[in-house]
This record gives C-alpha cells, structure tokens and sequence, in this order.
C-alpha cells in the first residue's frame, strides 16, 4: 500500500531541498551567487551551448555550470513550500513573477504549489512554458511525471480507465529527466515513483536508491524505499528508511505512515496509533493512512473507531474495495449479515468490476438464506470469472439450499440444476485435483436421488476439506457422520474469530448442535460476547421454528391435508435436518398424499432411510419392520415408474 502524498513532495524537494543537497544542480533561469545569467538548457543536458563539454567551467566562461557548494539563501516563497504553506507559496511565487515574468524558478515553483493543491492543469501549463523556453529542463520533465502521478489519485472513471497510459507517459517523463541529468536525486526519484505505482518494487528500489546517494538529505526517497522493503515484507529495513526520513523532515506524512503501518506489522499497535495519527495531522485527506489507522484499531477491538476511520477512507477514496470488506468483516464478527451486504453494496456502486466485492456479496446472501440472491451473484461472478472455482462451489451450495427449502423436483427440471452441473465439471477438469469440488458435485447430484459413494473418495487433509465433506454427507443423510465431520474441525480451533467461522458454517448446513458447541467455545475464548450470543440466539430460533413447523404439519396430518403437512415438513426439516420426527412424517405425507407419482414415493423412501440414520435408539424390531415397509414401497415406486414412462 502506498500513501499518495508523497508524490506530492516530490516537485517540493526539486525546488526546497537545494538548501541542504552536498552537490546541488543549479535551477534554469536563476543564476548562482556571482555567476553569470544562465544559458538555458545547461543544467538539464550536462552541456555547454556549444555542446561539447560537461558544464563545468567557472562562473566566468559563459555557461551556467553545477554549484559545489550548497545554497543558503532559498527564496522566502520556497520557505513557504518547505513549511507546507502551499496557498501562500502560490501567491508569493505569482508576486515573484509580476515582478520577473522570465523568472524560472518563479515558475517551477508556481507549478508545484499549483500541484500540491491539485491544481494540476495549471501546474502542467507551467512546466510547459518552461520546457518551450528550455527542451532540455530535467526538472520540468520530472514535474510533468509527477502530475500525472498526482492525477491517478483522481476518482474519476475516465482517468482510472487510462491508468496503464498515464503510467507510461509518467515513466517516459521521468526516464528523460534521468537523461538529461543522471545525477540529480529527483529525477531517479520521479521515476522510482512511476516504478512504485506500476507494481515493479526492484527497480522502484533501485531509483530511490539512487535518489538517496545523489541527496543523503532526501526525506522522501528514504520514505518512499522504505515503502518499497516494507511491500517486500522486509519490515526491520523498511522502519529504518522511514525512520531515516523522519529525522531528516519530520513533517514528512509518509515516512509517519510508513513507520505506523511498518510497526502495526509488528504488532506494535499503540505506537503505530501514535504515527499514523501525526500523518493524519499532516495530512488529513490520506485515504491509506485512514484505512491503516481503521487496521489499528480493529486490531485493538475497537470496532467502533475502525469503522469510522474505514468510512472516510471510502469518503475520500471511494472506488478503493479494502474498506468496504472489512467494514463488513466487523459487521460479520457482530453478527450484522444485513449491515455487512450494505457495507459491500455500497462498495460495488463504486466498483462493479470488482470480484472480491462480489464474492462476499454472494457468500453472506447464502449465509441469510436468500438462496435466489446468492445464485444470481454466483453467476454473475461465473459471467465474468469463468471457472472460478469458489463460485461454482458457492452456487452448488446455493442450489442445494434451494431445494431444502422448495420441491426437490421443481428445481431438477430447471435450466439452473443442469447449468451447475455442466459448470461443475468444467472447473473439475481445470482443478482435478480440488477435493471440494468432487463434493460438491457429490452433493448437487444426491438431489436426484442418486446416493453418493463417498466411501470411494480419498478423506479430507483440510478443514476446508472436512467441512465440504461434512456438507456432503449431511446430502447424503449421513447426519450424524457429518456432525462428527465438523465436531472434529471445531476441535481443532484455539482462536475464537476462527471458532465463531466454523459455528457460522455449522448454522448454515443446519447443523445445530455443533453449531451451539462452536458459539459457546467462542464465548470461552474471550471472543465478543456479543458476537456469541447472537449466534446462540439464532441457533435457538432455528430449533423453536423447526419444532413449531413440525408440530403444525402433526396437526395437518392428523387432518388429511397432506399438501400442507408436506410442505411444512419440508420447513422444518430445511431448519433442522437433524430431527428426526420431521423426516418420518414428511415420509408418512408423500407416501399417502393423494395420487403420488413415483418421484414422490421414492422420496418417501427416502425418507424413511434418513429417519432410520437418526433414530440410533430405535428398538431393533421396528427398525426392521420400517426397513422391509420401505423396501416394499420402493419397489411399488420402481414400478410405477416403469409405467409411466411407457405412458410417455
């Protein structure tokens, strides 16, 4: 991560930074203490006019040449740009003008108190006009990369979409400013920035490298490199850069920043609080900084002010997807599913493109149960991520979902049953070796009736893999094997954030008790107390539903009215697979609803069989009895299957 002011301070150290350079390269248009007027383009091309010789005749030879020694006397409107007093600066260096319009450094220090402001248009002209009287002025080059820089901060989508365009003219800039002055610490600097933003951390290190050997006194190259070791995870070199450039200017925002984020790394939070607050003071608008001070607190549990801080980092840095996933990652860990989807809405309004977003956004309507919602995001994601494998896993759990809440056959006739499959076994053929998503497959394809041979599939190595497998057999019926499944994962857990993801997994597939176990041992880990009691509140709702639904479909039964005992068996029984009456009685309602069709009778069969998994106390008789009934009766569906294909 990077934090943008620092492109700012680069035109500032072209110009203020003379005052402590060991060897300064004189500005075009000023001339030294006892030398002659300057002859534009000496400095930037390392020539004389007659252009055969380093600059580095004497004051008297008729060439501006590079000063040895350094200049005490910088302009009261430069003080001004060192102090931060960017306004003031702009209208000192316009008085300075009104006086002098061929004055230079007037207008190179215009145009960076014009950039610092984000007047970037006018800050541009400048460094025209200067180049259309010097072509060869490095400093108006490397002015010109850093406002293209500074344009990239913009929100606006016509200049995000040209972001590879701005980058390589940046970088074209800032390789001439080099060129034509390969010793002056701001070009390499300029170009270390473009390198920087374009991901390349070696030669972005490499240039602020060369930056700090030019100009030892060079705040920014030293935060800048810093940002570089501490993006490579080097995080002892990085706080010493960042340290470094603090103490060669303490109102340097990004080394603060840096030093802050560096120690946060380290788990220093209280002193990592402390910098990044003293760059915030510096800098106020520094969506980076926001976010980093929001990780801060978060960390601490804070919740309250990292919310607030990651809020006005989308305020001022709105198409940024960061804050917007861990506001909702907060919301989540309250057990806020609704929050969180608005939090991450919110983000995608800004974002459309972005899969992350749409990802979380997908994954929590599963969470709510909207399985409509989650198979709509899914494919969405599909569109647009081929293959994507956490997708396709997601889409076959939401179908899955789906049918627990609604007719298995309704959904097996629909386009979507047999999309998901086909999409299934593409991304098997590009993931042969994802265990996940074998099951996943093994689970849609139980909907059909079709019980999965699990036993010929090689056993989970992962929590991932134990949980896919655990959702596999509760498809299968196998709930109690799948409530061992997870009970084993949830042994495993020693960190209550983890404890509280495997109980949100528990609740999702309806596995209650583990469920419960997990809320309870998040509880017991210092995790929110909060967070815990809300999951145990929604896993007593789920078993105070189900037992109401079951008992609403008795009554249904007892009356003959089979359509309603059916479908409210099914509601129970999609809240609370595990219980057992529920599976009985929607066996006992398919099997005497009025003119039932082999489909419905194999499901009473099936039925039956999930009854029979659950009830391990069931005396050996009955559960001998009940298992020749449901034999019979499968084979009374199997041939009323055969005539009704022959009907067709």
């Amino acid at each position: 991560m990077t934090i943008k002011p620092a492109y700012f301070m680069l035109s500032l150290s072209l110009l203020v930074q003379s005052s402590n350079l060991s060897v300064l390269a004189q500005i075009p248009g000023v001339p030294l203490p006892g030398s002659q007027p300057p002859v534009y383009g000496s400095y930037s091309s390392g020539q004389n006019q007659n252009g055969g010789q380093n600059a580095a005749q004497g004051a008297n030879g008729g060439s501006q040449v590079l000063s040895g020694r350094v200049k005490h006397d910088i302009m009261p409107a430069e003080k001004l740009l060192s102090q931060g007093k960017y306004a003031e600066a702009e209208g000192a260096f316009r008085d300075a003008l009104v006086n002098n319009p061929a004055d230079m450094q007037a207008t190179l220090g215009l145009g960076v108190a014009l950039a610092k402001q984000f007047k970037l248009d006018g800050a541009e002209d400048l460094f025209d006009r200067v180049l259309a009287t010097d072509p060869n002025n490095a400093v108006a080059y490397a002015g010109k990369a850093t406002v293209l820089l500074n344009r990239l901060q913009s929100s606006s989508g016509s200049v995000r979409s040209q972001k590879d365009s701005y980058l390589a003219q940046a970088e074209s800039l800032a390789n001439r400013a080099v060129q034509l002055s390969p010793a002056a610490a701001e070009a390499h600097y300029a170009l270390g920035c473009v390198y920087k933003e374009q991901g390349k951390m070696d030669q972005a290190a490499s240039e602020f490298r060369n930056a700090v050997n030019f100009d030892p006194q060079h705040s920014y190259a030293y935060s800048s490199l810093g940002q570089c070791k501490l993006d490579q995870g080097s995080l002892v070199e990085a706080a010493q850069n960042f340290q470094q450039a603090i103490a060669l200017n303490s109102g340097n925002s990004s080394a603060h920043f840096g030093l802050g984020s560096t120690l946060l790394k380290q788990g220093n939070v209280d002193d990592a609080i402390k910098e990044l607050n003293i760059s915030l003071y510096q800098f106020p608008n520094s969506w980076p900084t926001r976010m980093m001070l929001g990780q801060a607190y978060q960390t601490q549990g804070n919740s309250v002010a990292a919310l607030k801080e990651y809020q006005l980092s989308t305020l001022i840095k709105p198409e940024n997807a960061e804050p917007y996933i861990r506001m909702a990652d907060i919301r989540q860990e309250r057990g806020d599913l609704e929050l969180a989807l608005a939090d991450l809405r919110n983000g995608l309004t800004q974002i459309p493109y972005n899969l992350d977003l749409r990802m979380r956004i997908a994954d929590i309507t599963l969470k709510l149960e909207k399985p409509d919602d989650a198979i709509k995001n899914y494919k969405t994601i599909l569109s647009m991520s081929p293959n994507n494998a956490q997708a396709v896993k997601g889409l076959s759990q939401a179908l899955y979902q789906k049918a627990q809440k609604a007719a298995v056959g309704a959904l097996l006739a629909s386009n979507d049953y047999d999309a998901a499959l086909k999409t299934l076994d593409e991304a098997i053929k590009l993931n042969a070796n994802d265990m996940e998503l074998q099951l996943a497959k093994t689970k849609l394809m139980s909907l059909s009736g079709n019980k999965p041979d699990l036993a010929s599939m090689a056993q989970p190595t992962n929590d991932g893999e134990r949980i896919a497998y655990a959702e596999a057999l509760m498809a299968a019926g196998e709930f109690l094997k799948a409530q061992d499944m997870i009970k084993g994962v949830l042994a495993d857990q020693n960190d209550a954030k983890q404890t509280y993801a495997v109980a949100d997994i528990a609740l999702m597939v309806k596995d209650l008790d583990n469920a419960e176990a997990a809320y309870k041992k998040g509880m017991s880990l210092a995790g929110s107390q909060e967070r815990g009691q809300a999951g145990l509140n929604k896993v007593t709702q789920a078993r105070t539903t189900s037992a109401d639904d079951t008992r609403v479909a008795n009554e249904l039964s007892k009356k003959n009215q089979w359509d309603g005992a059916i479908s409210k068996y099914r509601s129970a029984i999609s809240t609370n697979p595990s219980l057992a009456e529920a599976h009985l009685g929607l066996a006992r309602a398919l099997e005497k609803s009025k003119n039932p069709n082999s489909q419905t009778l194999l499901e009473a069969v099936q039925q039956y069989g999930y009854y029979l998994n659950l009830r391990t106390d069931m005396p050996s008789k009955d559960r001998e009895k009940m298992t020749k009934d449901a034999d019979k009766l499968k084979e009374k569906a199997l041939k009323l299957k055969e005539k009704e294909s022959r009907k067709r």
